[in-house]
């Protein structure tokens, strides 16, 4: 499988897995309150990293998914970080997490980052870290793996935060462990919020909270959210979500044409198979 088939695929898993989400109890849009300010980093939502997962064992079914020649090109770096001093490691673990990056495999990449950044301690590893792990637990169904990549997004991203507190990456990608967590929806939600306070425009804040509101039933939030995104760029992801959030509306006619729009992104047979299913549903 080459590059392109595998991005192909990654989004095909991303865009589908919505119809297997379940609502999340409790995730409701917090109510204005000028003089409270989200908590951020608390013992209440702090997560540990989970010890139960490793690279290995997520690197493994990874290596079946991008062939021979550069699953090669991955042990070469494998063997050459097991044989590596100290000092020479977190060069290694940077390049076998670039590798990964460039097969669009998040969840080995999320490891190999998040050990750079236990060593060096610098913000941009642990926000590396913690996106390419809130990316694996988008793409997984595996429910063994789940809860170690939101556990470890949220280390990462709060310790992003204490070396920069400001930092709305940071802040969005914590808001989108603490949801996905289920542990501290209300708190995720409300970091995404003062995100988009500061950046009306930020598109991961805005992709999730769309998402999230299409979760718990907020669909007619959820389309300003989608419209906000494809007003500054045309994306696959959004237009889906925002095909899904018409139908729900029963905005039929909207929901048709921003399939339609899907189908031309995403030049997938099976895909746009499902896709047409919606489409005849709708007509009918």
């Amino acid at each position: 499988m080459n590059k392109k088939q595998i991005v192909v695929s990654a989004a095909v898993v991303v865009i589908m897995g919505y119809l297997y989400w379940l609502p999340v109890k409790g995730l409701v849009k917090p109510k204005d309150d000028k003089n409270s300010k989200p908590a951020m980093a608390t013992s209440a939502g702090a997560a540990k990293p989970a010890a139960n997962v490793t690279v290995d064992m997520v690197s493994a079914p990874a290596k079946a998914a991008i062939g021979d020649a550069l699953a090669a090109k991955i042990n070469d770096l494998e063997a050459q970080l097991k044989k590596a001093s100290d000092a020479d490691a977190p060069a290694l673990q940077t390049q076998l997490a670039k590798h990964w990056d460039d097969v669009n495999q998040p969840a080995p990449a999320a490891f190999y980052y998040q050990a750079v950044a236990r060593k060096e301690n610098k913000v941009q590893d642990w926000i590396n870290a913690g996106n390419r792990f809130n990316d694996a637990y988008k793409l997984t169904q595996d429910t063994l793996f789940q809860p170690a990549f939101v556990n470890n997004a949220a280390e990462a991203f709060q310790n992003a935060l204490k070396l920069q507190p400001e930092s709305l990456e940071g802040k969005t990608g914590l808001g989108i462990a603490y949801v996905n967590g289920a542990s501290g929806p209300m708190q995720g939600i409300a970091l995404l919020l003062e995100v988009v306070k500061k950046d009306p425009n930020n598109w991961n804040a805005n992709l999730n909270l769309g998402m999230f509101a299409m979760k718990s039933g907020q669909y007619e939030k959820a389309v300003g959210r989608f419209k906000t995104l494809l007003a500054q760029k045309q994306e696959l992801e959004p237009t889906f979500y925002l095909a899904e959030s018409y139908k729900q509306l029963g905005m039929k006619k909207e929901a048709i044409d921003a399939y339609q729009k899907c189908k031309e992104m995403m030049p997938d047979p099976v895909f746009s198979q499902r896709i047409d299913g919606y489409i005849k549903e709708l007509n009918n």
